[in-house]
């Protein structure tokens, strides 16, 4: 009796189930190699957007595809080495795909990343659990005289009439890394300001969530970042780091560019201390303070994504 229950329950919404957490039609395709000159141009575009019930997908690594995916940034996730998921130089020349997909009636923006799991398991033969592991990490609070963040500017509404574009926005740089780069369309930023000055980066992002803002400074730190600030939207923030911090990062993210720095951008730069017992001196700490927050060693579970099957190439659309 409850097997027929059972049947008539997934008979009779079966179909919603399925429409909820799968693509009503997609398409994985082998993309070009990333070409500075393309991108710079517009002829390449990076990333993904969601535009009505179109998905677009373009020039997108197989990890990255994984972190979107699943909401994790790459220190969460395990899996073969051939993935290379913490090396940026691999990731420059990884193979690339494009996806195209459409969402099915009722679907939602908020449901793109469940439908990617299903589409990664059915193309890739992707197979993985999630593992909990308690560890120390830092813990991104609120100061004792609050926040000093300004909340982003709200989004300028599409013209009426101009149908939306479902391809990703083109990445477009000015300027120079001496006077000052304005960076758009990279990522869910919106535009970023990167000036390179005295040994010091300086970075400005128009539109970045707590999470986010977690995210980046974990890789500059020495362990995880938690976002326990509570503070929810999106913000304009300000980081400035030193270029020996980010040839620190690169090191240990196993880059070896730092070695041939030119003079005055890290070159021969030691790391930070690796768990500095004050750590209010480092430029990433003291840029944090300077909006009203605050990074505090802490421990936390840290949930991880550990892969345990994953096919290089897609099955054919």
């Amino acid at each position: 009796m409850r097997k027929l229950v059972f049947s008539i329950l997934v008979l009779a919404f079966g179909v919603t189930i399925a429409s909820a957490q799968t693509f009503d039609v997609a398409s994985v395709k082998p993309a070009p190699p990333l070409d500075p000159q393309k991108i710079l141009s517009g002829q390449q575009r990076v990333g993904m957007k969601v535009a009505g019930s179109n998905v677009d997908i373009e020039s997108v690594a197989l990890p990255e595809l994984l972190f979107m995916a699943y909401k994790i940034r790459p220190s969460q996730m395990k899996g073969p080495d051939w993935l290379k998921v913490n090396d940026p130089l691999a990731a420059i020349s990884a193979a690339r795909f494009d996806v195209h997909a459409k969402l099915p009636a009722g679907g939602s923006e908020d449901q793109v990343p469940q439908m990617l799991q299903a589409l990664l398991a059915d193309r890739f033969k992707l197979v993985a659990h999630r593992e909990q592991k308690e560890q120390n990490v830092y813990a991104l609070v609120v100061g004792k005289n609050g926040a000093k963040v300004e909340p982003s500017a709200p989004e300028t509404p599409a013209p009426d009439g101009a149908p939306p574009s479902a391809r990703p926005d083109p990445i477009q740089v000015s300027g120079t890394p001496q006077t000052g780069m304005t960076i758009r369309g990279a990522g869910n930023s919106g535009a970023m300001r990167i000036q390179m000055q005295d040994g010091m980066v300086h970075m400005v992002a128009d539109k970045v969530t707590m999470e986010q803002l977690a995210g980046s400074v974990e890789r500059f730190v020495d362990r995880p970042v938690v976002d326990r600030t509570g503070l929810q939207g999106t913000y304009k923030m300000s980081l400035e780091l030193s270029m020996a911090d980010m040839m620190a990062a690169a090191r240990a993210a196993g880059v070896g560019a730092a070695a041939n720095a030119p003079a005055g951008f890290g070159a021969g730069a030691p790391a930070p201390a690796a768990g500095p017992a004050d750590p209010s001196g480092n430029a990433i700490f003291q840029s944090i303070e300077k909006m009203g927050l605050k990074l505090e060693p802490s421990k936390s579970s840290v949930e991880y994504l550990v892969i345990d099957h994953l096919e290089k190439t897609p099955t054919e659309d």
